[in-house]
């Protein structure tokens, strides 16, 4: 075997042991976190095939880089589409989506709780009910 093949599997072969003690000492709750958290290192893979594609010369080169790049945006779109699916399970079942606290584009209330919409929601005929809700001014 060529000295540089050996280097690259003894890095590769070390870098399994490290990822598996390091993954299995999160707990299970905090698995998806972690995950949904690494969307980042996606990107950084999706790169990584994009400059295979670049250094690629031979026909079995830009078939790898096809290949790479394929598995490199499925990686990537997999991350964002189980954040969401984590984000829906915290999301009540009448809210809408949005960010908490408001603010918009523009200025506006895109849904969301805060403490003025639980203010408004738990004495809704209160004197002072329409300048409790954000984005009316203050009018009734």
């Amino acid at each position: 075997m060529v000295p540089e093949a050996l280097d690259d599997l003894t890095v590769f072969l070390l870098s399994l042991l490290v990822g598996y003690a390091v993954i299995s000492r999160v707990p299970a709750t905090l698995h998806t976190p972690l995950m949904s958290a690494a969307n980042a290192i996606h990107g950084v893979v999706l790169v990584g095939a994009l400059i295979i594609a670049i250094t690629a010369d031979t026909p079995a080169g830009y078939a790898l880089a096809l290949v790479a790049t394929a598995f490199a945006a499925m990686n990537a779109v997999g991350g964002y589409v189980v954040t969401d699916r984590m984000l829906q399970m915290f999301r009540g079942p009448g809210r809408r989506p949005g960010r908490a606290g408001g603010g918009g584009a523009g200025g506006e209330h895109h849904g969301g709780a805060d403490a003025a919409d639980a203010a408004v929601d738990a004495d809704p005929g209160g004197p002072d009910a329409a300048a409790r809700r954000p984005g009316t001014g203050g009018a009734p």
